[in-house]
C-alpha cells in the first residue's frame, strides 16, 4: 500500500570529511582547493496521489567544504524508500529530500529533479588524452613518487584526461571506475609519469572524494602548478555517479557529463 510524503533519514550514513583529509595532511581551515561533488541518481521514483509512478534523476551538488558527505549505499537504500510513497508534486519529494541531506550534509544542500530526457548532454572529455602513451606499467600501489621527476623546466597550460582510472571501494572492495580530467598552469608534467601515477591507483582503497583530493594533493606539492583542476567523473554503481571536482579555481564544475558515463 502507499504511504503519504514521508522519508527515513536514519538510513542515510554521512562520511566525515575531516576524517578523511587528515589522512592527507589537510586541516579544513587551510585547504589547498575549492570545489563541489556533483551526484547524479538516476533510480529515483515516487507515486502520484492517483497511484501512478514518476521517476526523475536526482541531483545532488554538495560544496566541499560541507562537514559530510554521505556513503552512496546508504543514499540509494534511502531513495529506494520513496517507490510506495505518494507525493501531490515533485517539488514536495524533493523539498523532503533536500531537508534530509542539508541535515547530513551540516550545510544546504543544492538538490534538483531532472526529467528523463532532462539530463546534460553527453561530450567528448576536454583536452589531450593520456592514453595511447606508450609506457610499461609495474605499480598499481598508489605512489606519489612516480612524479617527482615528472616535471620539467618549461611553463604550460594544458589540459589531460585518461579513462584507465579505477581505485577500489573502501566499504566493498569493489573497483570504481572513472575518467579523470587533469587542467594545469605550471612547469609541463610528463604524460607518460602522470599516466603512470593515476593508473598506480588501482588497488589502492579510498571513497572517490578521497582519491579526488590525494590526486590534487600529490600534484600540487610535486608539480608545483601555479593554477590545478582534478575532476573526477566516475562511473555509476547502484544507479549513482559521483563526480567529485577540486580546484585552485573556479569552484563550480564545468556542467559536463561523459559518453562512457
Amino acid at each position: 500500500m502507499p504511504c503519504a510524503g514521508t522519508s527515513t533519514p536514519a538510513l542515510l550514513c554521512p562520511v566525515d570529511r575531516s576524517e578523511q583529509r587528515r589522512a592527507l595532511g589537510l586541516a579544513a581551515a587551510s585547504l589547498p582547493f575549492v570545489g563541489e561533488d556533483i551526484w547524479n541518481c538516476y533510480e529515483l521514483s515516487w507515486l502520484t496521489e492517483r497511484g501512478v509512478p514518476a521517476v526523475g534523476t536526482l541531483q545532488i551538488r554538495v560544496p566541499s567544504t560541507t562537514p559530510a558527505t554521505v556513503e552512496s549505499k546508504s543514499l540509494k537504500l534511502y531513495l529506494n524508500a520513496f517507490s510506495q510513497t505518494t507525493f501531490a508534486k515533485g517539488a514536495d519529494i524533493l523539498a523532503l529530500i533536500r531537508e534530509d541531506l542539508s541535515g547530513l550534509f551540516g550545510a544546504a544542500a543544492e538538490v534538483a529533479l531532472l526529467e528523463p530526457n532532462d539530463a546534460v548532454p553527453y561530450a567528448p572529455a576536454p583536452g589531450q588524452s593520456l592514453d595511447h602513451e606508450r609506457v610499461a606499467i609495474e605499480t598499481y600501489e598508489r605512489d606519489a613518487a612516480i612524479l617527482d621527476r615528472a616535471c620539467g623546466t618549461r611553463v604550460v597550460e594544458e589540459t589531460l584526461h585518461t579513462n584507465l582510472f579505477a581505485s577500489l571501494c573502501p566499504v566493498t572492495g569493489w573497483p570504481d571506475w572513472a575518467s579523470v580530467l587533469i587542467t594545469y598552469r605550471g612547469p609541463q608534467i610528463d604524460r607518460r609519469r602522470l599516466l603512470q601515477y593515476l593508473v598506480s591507483y588501482r588497488r589502492h582503497r579510498a571513497f572517490h572524494e578521497t582519491v579526488v583530493e590525494q590526486i590534487f594533493v600529490d600534484i600540487k606539492a610535486r608539480c608545483a602548478c601555479e593554477r590545478l583542476t582534478v575532476y573526477g567523473r566516475f562511473l555509476r554503481r547502484g544507479g549513482i555517479d559521483i563526480n567529485p571536482f577540486r580546484s585552485t579555481h573556479p569552484s563550480e564544475a564545468p556542467r559536463i557529463r561523459l559518453a562512457r558515463q
